[in-house]
């Protein structure tokens, strides 16, 4: 029995056309596009319906209202649907695929997002392949999270990064292979694919909560950051160099999260490098943080972090919890290492 997979257009490259002003979303013209090309129609394709966001956004406006409403459309959906694809601007892709990740529960279907980086109206470009593939990719049962198709590869949603601005395989996951390779043939590795969640699906939306992210670079004043570390904060990523150290200079940086985490604002801790794992006090560069109050981010990019924090303090649980949670693997999203 073939599945039924519905396309949610919230706008973003893959359907825009030209106008005076550059590329604009336009739903008439992309509706139409995609009715014209044949194969979205073919025998072996599942059967799809399409439901567009109103206003349609460039991704760089992409927000937590936008999250909230993206997930609404598929919550609103879930039993009449065997799986989702969600089109999506390349910008703030990696975000929203992580806020999905943490607030459709106990998610038992395919929900794929995908893009492109040339519109589907030129004549070269990457929106069909992506958009064939990812509606191929959503029928399949096997898949039971939020994932990112692109440039032939199936990535966690939480996991991926947008790493260029320019190649048409603008995505990828450093610390977590990928879902699945597509080729000639479309390649799962079904060992890393997350196990069918127990339990009822349940929609968690986010709340508006304040969340800073502040990267470290050298010759960094962190005392200038103290006007921003008021009880109106409740959580900040800090991009640290390597695997969490700070410079010896950000000995100032530890009376401000002492302070923070008083006040209730939970302070994670990410590393810089795309690759590898935070390991808070490894070195002594980074003892201090973790005695001060923060928390190792491990591995888990920084979208993810920011959306878990998000997710987290949405839910309203008391700071302990939250703070315990941070470090645990709720969605695949993290690997925890001692």
């Amino acid at each position: 029995m073939k599945k039924t997979i519905l396309i949610v257009y919230t706008g973003g490259t893959i359907g825009m056309s030209k106008s005076i002003d550059g590329y604009t979303p336009q739903l008439t013209s992309f509706i139409e596009q995609l009715n014209s090309i044949q194969e979205l129609h073919a025998a072996c394709m599942p059967n799809w319906d399409i439901q567009a966001m109103e206003p349609l956004l460039d991704s760089s406006n992409v927000s937590v209202e936008e999250w909230n409403a993206i997930a609404q459309i598929v919550a609103d959906n879930y039993d009449a649907y065997d799986g989702f694809v969600i089109l999506h601007g390349t910008d703030t892709m990696a975000y929203t695929a992580s806020a999905l990740s943490f607030m459709l529960e106990n998610n038992s279907k395919p929900v794929i997002f995908t893009g492109s980086q040339i519109p589907l109206c030129e004549v070269r470009n990457d929106a069909r392949d992506n958009l064939i593939t990812a509606l191929l990719i959503a029928s399949n049962a096997d898949i039971h999270e939020v994932c990112l198709y692109f440039g032939g590869k199936l990535l966690r949603g939480n996991r991926a990064i947008k790493f260029s601005a320019n190649d048409l395989i603008a995505f990828m996951s450093p610390n977590y292979p990928p879902l699945a390779d597509v080729g000639m043939d479309i390649r799962y590795h079904m060992t890393s694919l997350l196990n069918k969640a127990n339990g009822e699906f349940h929609l968690q939306k986010l709340k508006k909560i304040p969340i800073g992210v502040i990267k470290v670079f050298p010759g960094i004043q962190f005392d200038l950051f103290e006007s921003i570390m008021t009880q109106s904060l409740k959580g900040i990523v800090i991009e640290t160099f390597g695997a969490g150290n700070i410079p010896a200079s950000g000995a100032s940086l530890l009376p401000l999260i002492q302070r923070a985490f008083e006040h209730g604002t939970l302070v994670t801790v990410t590393s810089q490098c795309p690759h590898g794992s935070v390991a808070l006090g490894a070195y002594e560069t980074s003892s201090g943080l973790k005695k001060a109050g923060a928390i190792s981010g491990y591995d888990m990019t920084t979208e993810a972090c920011v959306a878990k924090l998000y997710y987290l303090f949405s839910k309203d649980l008391p700071m302990y919890q939250i703070k315990e949670l941070m470090e645990e693997d709720l969605r695949g999203e993290l690997t925890k290492s001692y």
